[in-house]
């Protein structure tokens, strides 16, 4: 199978059972989203969207949080992975965000990787979710699940998955192909046990072919 036909195979596949894929990150506009992305890094979307609420009642805009400081939200996000830091970096990304962008969260990843706490993943999630462009986010779920199924090969790391992923996915297909490996990896192609079982996708797997082989091989010895 060339590596065209095992791209046309996934998106045949999830467009038939998964025609809707979008972030489970719970926001409002594009500012609560940047944050919930900010606070999502190393840290599941289901304890993000516990902990937003609160969060947003309190510091429901840029201007707000600009004017808070890392010490008043720490409290705030006390439960979430890495709190001193992120607290750092929301205070820091809301002030930049007032003060240079006139509190509009900007479309160019290159101006968004600019504020405090955003690298090259978060800034294609918000150039894809808010602003329809065809970036594509790579987090662990999306680099795991791109290597099992044969999409990437090789890729050392999340760069040159991304790279390899847009070579082939139409540009159309770019944003929700994001959501679908996102969500794939997160409830089906789990990182220490996949329940290939309960996977579609096990006719053109790399990862469950060599699963078979090796369970042929041990049938033989």
């Amino acid at each position: 199978m060339t590596k065209k036909e095992r791209f046309e195979r996934f998106i045949a596949y999830f467009s038939e059972h998964q025609p809707v894929a979008e972030t489970e990150l719970m926001y409002t506009d594009p500012y609560q989203l940047l944050v919930a992305v900010i606070l999502s890094a190393q840290c599941t979307d289901k304890r993000v969207n516990l902990t937003t609420p609160a969060l947003f009642q309190e510091y429901p805009t840029a201007e707000a949080m600009a004017a808070a400081t890392p010490e008043t939200v720490f409290p705030y996000i006390k439960s979430i992975s890495y709190p001193n830091n992120k607290s750092k970096h929301l205070v820091g990304m809301a002030k930049m965000l007032v003060e240079e962008f006139n509190s509009i969260v900007p479309s160019d990843v290159n101006a968004l990787q600019k504020l405090p706490g955003v690298g090259r993943k978060t800034a294609n999630v918000i150039a894809s979710v808010v602003y329809n462009q065809p970036k594509l986010a790579v987090d662990t779920h999306v680099f795991r699940v791109s290597a099992r199924i044969g999409l990437s090969t090789n890729a050392k790391n999340v760069l040159q998955t991304e790279k390899q992923l847009m070579r082939y996915l139409p540009r159309d297909k770019v944003a929700i192909a994001h959501h679908w490996l996102i969500l794939h990896g997160r409830y089906i192609c789990v990182a220490r046990k996949p329940k290939c079982a309960e996977c579609g996708l096990t006719d053109f797997c790399k990862y469950y072919a060599g699963i078979v082989s090796k369970a042929h091989r041990n049938s033989l010895n």
